[in-house]
């Protein structure tokens, strides 16, 4: 009823050398310094000049080269930088946990638990 396929598959043919590969580490690597180079932007901007450094060396270990650092302020409000940042650590704990980095863990957790409070005390002052 069918004709048995002659043909290779198009996914055998392209061969194992023709595209690069990278191992899962290297692409969970890759993924986690974005996060962290997101982080360090919004931390950059939020003016938490201490916690940056902390990011940048991070981000620095990870890519073997200093990130770039955040040139201007897009004057947003600063209780929405404080949950994009709590996004962004929250993205980096969950990839530092799947590559059992710990140093970047306890590093996205410490943002997480300060955005946390920043917004928790944003709301008690600006509470009538």
């Amino acid at each position: 009823m069918y004709e048995p396929i002659r043909s290779k598959s198009v996914h055998s043919m392209a061969g194992e050398r023709d595209f690069p590969h990278r191992s899962r580490e290297e692409e969970l690597d890759i993924q986690l310094a974005g996060h962290l180079a997101a982080l360090l932007a919004v931390t950059d901007e939020l003016g938490l000049a201490a916690d940056a450094e902390g990011i940048a060396e991070q981000v620095a270990r990870l890519r073997g080269a200093p990130p770039a650092r955040h040139a201007g302020l897009s004057g947003a409000d600063p209780a929405a930088l404080h949950h994009r940042a709590l996004a962004l650590a929250g993205r980096a704990l969950v990839v530092a946990a799947s590559r059992a980095d710990t140093a970047v863990a306890i590093l996205a957790a410490g943002r997480m638990d300060a955005h946390t409070a920043a917004l928790r005390d944003a709301r008690l002052v600006g509470a009538p």
